[in-house]
């Protein structure tokens, strides 16, 4: 019987499992991380519409080929300072879900890093403490190289329906 042989974080052989592939991005100083599976794409920051009336974290909306992207300020979604733009700063695009259809929403980062893979086992679950971010944001703490990365649920981190209501309001103005 075969047994499914992953190479781990550190790059050390492991029978412990399945892996999967993260996007890795900075907030400041700390790394974060993504499931690379519901990144679509990642584009230089460009110029937004701002929407009135919407939380401090959401920076405005972009076009992206004709569709209506919010865009997330993730570090001012977190309740820190919102980010400044920079040479490096990026707008992830992903999928997320909303009563069964995908919209595209955006996540305003700092720069993006890699794509690394973590295996399942090296995958922690969301401390009780010891985080300046809401618990349900967080997938897990990834462990590469013998430090912690946190990994987001973007989904969780951001309220679905207000940004629906966004792409909604653009849609009819």
């Amino acid at each position: 019987m075969a047994t499914e042989h992953t190479t781990g974080v550190a790059g050390q052989a492991s029978d412990q499992g399945a892996s999967s592939q993260y996007l890795t991005f900075t907030l400041g100083d700390e790394v974060f991380a993504m499931d690379i599976r519901t990144v679509r794409e990642i584009i230089q920051h460009a110029s937004m519409t701002v929407v009135p009336l919407m939380p401090n974290f959401v920076r405005g909306v972009i076009n992206l080929r004709g569709a209506v992207v919010p865009v997330i300020d993730l570090q001012s979604r977190f309740g820190r300072a919102t980010t400044q733009v920079g040479k490096k700063t990026c707008i992830i695009i992903f999928d997320a879900s909303r009563d069964g259809e995908k919209m595209e929403l955006g996540l305003m980062v700092d720069a993006v890093s890699e794509v690394i893979e973590i295996a399942q086992a090296q995958i922690e679950p969301p401390p009780q403490f010891g985080t300046s971010i809401q618990r349900d944001f967080i997938r897990g703490l990834g462990k590469v190289d013998g430090e912690f990365i946190v990994i987001l649920e973007p989904e969780h981190a951001l309220n679905i329906d207000d940004m629906a209501s966004i792409v909604e309001h653009n849609q009819i103005a």
